[in-house]
């Protein structure tokens, strides 16, 4: 089951983290990704990545609290991948939870359809 933020991120039962195909198409072509550090502890809300576009550099927000376990290097040298495959191999990083059922309160896909009409 994905999760979805107003802010555009989406975060899976696993806990990886990236962007909507609706962000992506809004951001146009990517550049350019900030990653977190590996370690790194986040609060959800907390900025944990920028991405940058011909159009804008956007923040990527944690969509909730953990540790960062895991980064997507392969954005390093193909931030593309964001455009092409944003659920798929254009993920951002994985967080460990601190706590799952923060995911709760997140929107499931038909709210987040909702939100991008």
């Amino acid at each position: 089951m994905t999760k979805f933020t107003k802010d555009h991120e989406y975060i899976t039962e696993d806990g990886t983290v990236g962007i909507t195909p609706y962000a992506q198409e809004q951001l146009g072509d990517i550049v350019f990704v900030e990653l977190p550090k590996v370690g790194q502890k986040l609060k959800a809300g907390d900025e944990a990545a920028v991405v940058e576009s011909v159009k804008a550099a956007s923040e990527i927000y944690a969509p909730a609290s953990g540790t960062v376990l895991a980064i997507n290097t392969a954005l390093t040298g193909e931030p593309g991948l964001i455009n092409s495959a944003p659920e798929t191999d254009g993920w951002i990083f994985k967080l460990a939870l601190d706590d799952a059922g923060e995911l709760d309160a997140l929107m499931d896909a038909a709210a987040y359809a909702d939100l991008t009409k």
